[in-house]
């Protein structure tokens, strides 16, 4: 069942991970092996969590980088699903 509004993942990253440790942005980028600017745009919601990203959160902080990436791909899909309606595609069935 998809989650209702999910957060974005940088929100997650944010509260639950740099906060609770009293990380900064320049630290937790440090340790992250990422530019300040990367993690920056991560936690401002400029960018999502990549692949690369996904690994490395979940070296740092734990789980898994799927989990990571479930998060994101529940954020995008929320998104995406608001503009539903506005894409159109004409639909194939199978012929007999």
């Amino acid at each position: 069942m998809p989650m209702y509004d999910p957060p974005h993942p940088g929100e997650f990253v944010k509260y639950e991970c740099l906060e609770p440790l009293g990380l900064t942005i320049t630290r937790a980028a440090k340790g992250l092996g990422v530019s300040r600017q990367a993690l920056s745009n991560l936690l401002n919601e400029k960018s999502g969590v990549s692949v690369d990203m996904a690994l490395r959160l979940s070296k740092a902080f734990g789980s898994t980088p799927e989990a990571w990436l479930r998060l994101q791909m529940s954020y995008d899909l929320w998104q995406a699903q608001g503009q539903a309606a506005q894409i159109k595609v004409e639909r194939f069935a199978a012929s007999d």
